[in-house]
């Protein structure tokens, strides 16, 4: 078993459950529940808020990083999301499946090359086999 690959995924769970752990945060919820616009705001009003709130988790993150023995990853993605623009990451989700279905479609690709090489090979033994035979039926 490769090591590094083993602890590299135990620190990728290891940030997840950060980054639950922050979203589950008091701090987290309030934040979302200020996110959130009122039925009488107009789109300007909200657009400001959002972006003064954008502003204020930014800071928030900075400070938690700074206070943090440890780089920690997670943050540095939720940095990444609230600084995005509209696309956020659903343009880099959707590379991601579109990656994921060709690395498939290739993969049965590979899967069925292998299976027909396997069955040639095996055919040509057996004709292999059946000329040895018949050679050694003339020799006698």
């Amino acid at each position: 078993v490769d090591t590094t690959a083993y602890m590299g995924r135990s620190e990728e769970l290891a940030a997840l459950a950060e980054t639950i752990k922050v979203l589950n945060d008091d701090d987290a919820l309030e934040l979302f529940k200020r996110t959130l616009p009122s039925p009488s705001a107009s789109f300007v009003e909200v657009q400001a808020q959002a972006s003064a709130l954008r502003t204020h988790a930014l800071g928030l993150i900075y400070l938690a990083q700074q206070n943090e023995a440890q780089r920690r990853p997670d943050l540095d993605f939720i940095a990444l999301a609230i600084q995005g623009k509209k696309n956020g990451f659903d343009q880099v989700l959707t590379m991601i499946d579109n990656m994921i279905a060709t690395l498939k479609k290739e993969q049965q690709h590979d899967d069925e090359k292998k299976k027909k090489k396997k069955k040639k090979k095996k055919n040509t033994k057996k004709k292999k086999k059946k000329k040895k035979k018949k050679k050694k039926k003339k020799k006698k």
